[in-house]
Parts: C-alpha cells; sequence; structure tokens
C-alpha cells in the first residue's frame, strides 16, 4: 500500500454554542489540516507514471479547501441571530456558516467527507485546532 501526506492551514475564528467554558466565546485558532491517502497501484503510464497521485493536484486540492475558511468566523447554523448575521455581512465580515458544531472533530469529519466526494482516495484527515491538540477522522 502507498500512501501520500500533505497539509494546508487557515486562520479563523469559531465559538461552540451551548458550550460551558471558555469556547461558548469567540475565540480563533491557527488550524493545520493534514490529509493522507492511499491506493496499490501506482500510475503505469504517461508523466504521472509511478505515482500514485501527483503531488501537486493533490496539495492543491487540500490548500483550496483551507482557504474557503480562512481569515472567516466559522459559526453552525441557527446559533447567531439572522440580524447578528446581517450586520456582520453589511460590516464586510466574512462568515461561514456550517450544519456541523465547529469543533476538530467535525472539521476532519467534513474534510474527509469533502475530499472523498473529490475522488480522492482519503485514508485521514487530522485537524490540529493547536499544536499539541488534533482530532482525527479516517475509514
Amino acid at each position: 500500500m502507498y500512501y501520500l501526506k500533505t497539509s494546508a492551514c487557515f486562520d479563523s475564528a469559531h465559538f461552540l454554542h451551548g458550550y460551558n467554558g471558555k469556547c461558548a466565546n469567540i475565540h480563533g485558532h491557527h488550524w493545520v489540516v493534514e490529509v493522507k491517502i492511499n491506493g496499490d497501484k501506482l500510475q503505469q503510464s504517461g508523466e504521472k507514471r509511478g505515482m500514485l497521485l501527483d503531488f501537486g493536484d493533490f496539495k492543491k486540492t487540500v490548500k483550496e479547501l483551507a482557504e474557503g475558511f480562512d481569515h472567516t468566523l466559522i459559526y453552525q447554523k441557527n446559533t447567531l441571530k439572522p440580524t447578528t448575521v446581517a450586520v456582520l455581512k453589511e460590516e464586510g465580515f466574512s462568515l461561514v456558516e456550517t450544519d456541523f458544531r465547529p469543533t476538530a472533530e467535525n472539521f476532519a469529519a467534513h474534510i474527509y467527507a469533502d475530499l472523498c466526494q473529490k475522488g480522492l482516495p482519503v485514508c485521514s484527515v487530522a485537524v490540529y485546532e493547536s499544536p499539541e491538540n488534533c482530532a482525527e477522522y479516517g475509514a
């Protein structure tokens, strides 16, 4: 089995609605996303022969996904009042609404599913919210 791994990062703010602690307040992280793919066969012909997947293509896909969250406020749907969302948008803030509570665990599962839909043979996704703390999701 062959494995490739790449990473991308983004800076964003979030909060955990309904949480009893500091993370209930808006705060930021320097998130790091590590994606590992696998396969048992390398490409046999063309310019990409001997490769599981071109690292350039792999890195680009993961980086584009991370860039969608960069320098945004990430919040779960229905956790902010509609007027709050409207005012933030009117002020020009970048917002990302999710259908999930924005925890590292849920980000890992969300990114895993998104990359699988894009056709990548994803093995696992690790999401670091700090250098010491990460959540991993995989098959």
